[in-house]
């Protein structure tokens, strides 16, 4: 089933989203609620910490390997086979029931969101025209974002009614019906024939500021997405907020990138702001969260979690369309392999940074500094910017 490239309708799409929003579900859905799913997962601190590692780690490995085989076999077998996958690592646990298998099953998940994760991406940018790039990776990025947002909630009312188990059921049936599903609506993309590539070619291409660029954006606003989702509610509890209070902030932050991303795409499709623009008014949003965060007391955490889903929603649809426009069609999988790449290392990064400072000082130093480094990035892309208006300026 092939179709002329960039003229997929809404029927193709549909199947990519929910590819995104499982990727999405699974990683935050299990993240979550480890600890409650089984009593020895409470008392091994170090047990619960690799598992966590497991997942994130298989992606950071693999995830740019498999954006290289999707644009060599295509990137529908990469999907497919992704989810079959994930599907088949979530049915191992439902079928051993054995908390000593969680880590094969952790590593089986993750290994297959590495293949299934950036070959969606490379779907949505080669089924779509670059005049509509911004819309389809909006829509993807909110399919996406309710995938996390609904992950712990509905990940631990699962736990709650039949343990892991159950969840990890549900999982293995979620990824058949969105494999069969794709496997009935996306269209066959051929891979493009694509001259010889060197590794020197391939790092000056890595190398180049049209790909740092978006994926030090989108590097940064993870960051900063993991570090609200993390920290904001322990600066709550700090500050006496309820637990219930703090959970409406991640909530609030969460459902603010969610709806940002569409508009954000459209925006960028009908001219109403451009790459750069974009980008830098992402980052700067993003900083200005970040330092409300570092203000004393609670009155700025509110306003910083929402400010924080708002500048991840601005940047993230900006920056893939921009690599998207700057990647020769045939190395679209690599490319998009090696941005998610960047997003997995400012999930890890930025957490680590602003517990390492609030060890040495506080949290909100923490905040602070993350903030001042999230400003910097947007010099570069301003740069580019003048750049880009330089040739049609008088």
């Amino acid at each position: 089933m092939a179709t002329p490239e960039g003229v997929a309708g809404a029927r193709h799409m549909w199947p990519l989203y929910a590819a995104g929003f499982t990727t999405a579900f699974g990683a935050h859905g299990i993240a979550a609620n480890l600890g409650q799913g089984d009593a020895d997962l409470k008392n091994s601190i170090l047990y619960l910490g690799l598992l966590l590692a497991l997942y994130d780690g298989a992606e950071v490995i693999l995830k740019p390997v498999f954006g290289v085989l999707s644009d060599r076999i295509g990137a529908r077998p990469v999907l497919l086979g992704g989810l079959v996958a994930f599907a088949a690592a979530s049915a191992l646990y439902v079928l051993v029931r054995d908390p000593g298998w969680l880590w094969a099953a952790r590593l089986g998940q993750g290994a297959a969101a590495s293949a299934f994760s950036p070959a969606a991406s490379a779907l949505v940018a080669r089924l779509n025209p670059r005049a509509k790039h911004g819309r389809a990776f909006g829509s993807y990025g909110f399919f996406k974002s309710i995938g996390y947002t609904a992950g712990p909630l509905l990940g631990g009312l699962l736990v709650w009614l039949g343990g892991l188990t159950l969840l990890f059921a549900v999982l293995t049936v979620l990824a058949v019906a969105v494999a069969g599903w794709a496997l009935v609506a996306v269209p066959s993309v051929p891979p493009l024939p694509k001259a010889r590539q060197t590794v020197v070619d391939l790092a000056r291409r890595l190398g180049d500021g049209a790909f740092l660029k978006p994926v030090s954006a989108l590097a940064a606003a993870t960051a900063a997405l993991s570090v609200g989702v993390g920290f904001l509610p322990v600066s709550g509890a700090s500050a006496g907020l309820a637990p219930l209070v703090t959970g409406a902030m991640v909530s609030a932050l969460a459902a603010s990138a969610a709806l940002v991303q569409p508009w954000a795409g459209r925006s960028l499709d009908s001219g109403r702001i451009s790459m750069p623009s974009g980008l830098v008014a992402g980052l700067a949003v993003t900083a200005t969260s970040l330092a409300a965060a570092a203000l004393p007391g609670a009155a700025g955490l509110l306003p910083a979690a929402i400010l924080i889903g708002i500048g991840t929603g601005l940047i993230t649809p900006v920056a893939f369309a921009s690599l998207a426009a700057a990647t020769p069609p045939e190395r679209i999988g690599q490319t998009m392999g090696a941005a998610e790449l960047g997003r997995e290392l400012g999930d890890a990064g930025g957490p680590l940074l602003v517990a390492a400072i609030a060890g040495a000082l506080t949290l909100g130093w923490g905040y602070g500094v993350l903030a001042v480094l999230t400003l910097l990035l947007a010099a570069p892309v301003l740069s580019r910017r003048t750049r880009d208006r330089a040739p049609g300026t008088p």
